[in-house]
């Protein structure tokens, strides 16, 4: 009986681990998407940032304001929200499933409509794993407090 014992907790001790295994993949994958969306942001690349958003995108901004997929885009292509450099802080990555949720620091320096300005605001990011591809799905920013 004890043998018995032992071999279920071995059992279950595999597939402890093969479940940690299969979510380290799948954070690095999420945080693979999350670095590309980083440099399709800075360099404008608007087909980048169409193939890792969703078409029904929820993106608000930390002042309220609400963009859809297409708005997102046009404002990042256009120049109204001009990029300069974006930096991650604290970031972590929590997965669910098919839903993966990161939250850091969004430490930038913008250029929006030839204006500098340097912004320091909390992000959450929705993924949602998509035919075997993380796509983004909403992103609340959120001013931090002092």
């Amino acid at each position: 009986m004890r043998s018995f014992r032992v071999l279920i907790l071995l059992i279950l001790f595999q597939f402890s681990a093969f479940a940690q295994k299969s979510n380290t993949k799948e954070e690095a994958a999420v945080n693979n998407q999350v670095e590309i969306l980083r440099k399709a942001m800075i360099d404008a690349d608007g087909s980048k940032l169409k193939a890792l958003t969703s078409e029904k995108l929820n993106y608000v901004h930390s002042n309220g304001n609400f963009q859809n997929q297409a708005e997102f885009i046009d404002g990042i292509v256009s120049g109204k929200s001009d990029f300069v450099t974006i930096d991650f802080q604290n970031q972590t990555i929590t997965i669910q499933n098919d839903v993966a949720i990161v939250r850091h620091v969004l430490s930038a320096h913008t250029k929006d409509e030839g204006i500098d300005k340097d912004i320091k605001i909390g992000i959450m990011l929705v993924w949602q794993k998509q035919r075997n591809h993380w796509v983004l799905i909403a992103r609340q920013a959120y001013k931090l407090t002092t």
